[in-house]
């Protein structure tokens, strides 16, 4: 690699989400951005910030019309474009709900594979912003239950960006969920020049013996400052970030597991139906008899997500994230 191609910025996770765009769509004329207030805006979050100036015919301010916005897009990637819509918040997506699982994730086998749905869907979800109602949304098992979507939920600037990129290039529908509260919460080192990180695969984020914690988005740093308080009480926690919910890296998960047969599932999304049931269900279907005690949940609770005042105290912090690991290890 030359001096040039290894330079890096540092950039925060939004400006990671533009920097993708912006690589992606000067790469591939095919590339599309559309969505409410994506041009001359630059975006509810400033994610898409001058991309209007350097493609003007291929960022598209739409209408505010979320069934319209996605409709569009299948039909674009239907016929060769690569259409990233932009949805502003989690909780606005389902107006879309039915184009992107009726129509979206069904194309391929529809058409017995004579066509293909390449596009992303992105939007920003999940709590922590002080946000009014349907802004802070973290449904992402809706779409994780849909055959035919990948589901990918980026933590760190690096990954943002090489995930953006994977699912850009890749040929199947992708649901990118960015996590807003760390949008702007710190910086990381990201390479200038375009790079892959490959969906489907988890990061182990902390190495550990006693127990694994997996996590994804932004409770991917609450877990880790749990961690490190832990480990001055001497319980050694392994860091799991799943990044790709659909698919799910089974391999990650039981590797990690059998390791050390103990489980926590972290996620802000309501506990019933959550992934974290489908995690559990992965290690006592294949690596049971590792098993050293009940695997842990932390999680949002079965109801609306709150308005302000209590919104910290739904949310999993390192305080209760270090209540579920505590009580997995000294069972």
């Amino acid at each position: 690699m030359s001096q040039q191609q290894s330079q890096t910025q540092s950039l925060t996770l939004v400006q990671a989400v533009r920097d993708a765009l912006y690589v992606e769509m000067e790469r591939d004329d095919d590339v599309i951005v559309m969505g409410e207030d994506v041009g001359e805006n630059g975006g509810v979050f400033r994610a898409t910030q001058g991309l209007i100036e350097e493609f003007p015919d291929r960022v598209v301010d739409t209408p505010l019309a979320e069934s319209g916005i996605v409709g569009t897009a299948v039909g674009m990637a239907a016929y060769g474009m690569r259409p990233v819509p932009e949805i502003q918040f989690m909780g606005f997506i389902y107006p879309a709900f039915d184009q992107i699982v009726s129509h979206a994730a069904r194309l391929r086998t529809r058409s017995n594979g004579r066509f293909s749905c390449p596009m992303v869907v992105r939007a920003p979800y999940g709590g922590g912003i002080r946000a009014p109602e349907h802004h802070s949304e973290s449904t992402e098992a809706f779409f994780v239950h849909q055959p035919g979507l990948k589901v990918v939920v980026p933590s760190t600037p690096y990954d943002t960006k090489g995930l953006l990129t994977a699912a850009i290039r890749d040929p199947d529908p992708v649901i990118f969920l960015e996590p807003k509260l760390i949008y702007r919460a710190f910086r990381e080192d990201v390479p200038e020049e375009s790079y892959t990180v490959e969906l489907g695969e988890a990061a182990v984020r902390r190495e550990g013996s006693d127990v694994s914690v997996y996590t994804w988005g932004a409770m991917t740093r609450p877990t880790m400052e749990a961690a490190e308080d832990l480990a001055e009480e001497g319980i050694d926690c392994e860091v799991i970030d799943l990044r790709t919910l659909s698919p799910l890296d089974e391999e990650a998960i039981k590797e990690s597991f059998t390791k050390t047969g103990r489980g926590v599932v972290v996620h802000e999304a309501p506990k019933t139906g959550g992934l974290a049931g489908e995690i559990i269900a992965t290690i006592q279907e294949d690596v049971l008899l590792y098993q050293e005690a009940p695997i842990s949940r932390v999680t949002g609770f079965d109801v609306p997500f709150p308005l302000y005042s209590v919104e910290d105290y739904y949310m999993p912090e390192p305080a209760r994230i270090k209540d579920g690991i505590r009580e997995t290890v000294e069972f």
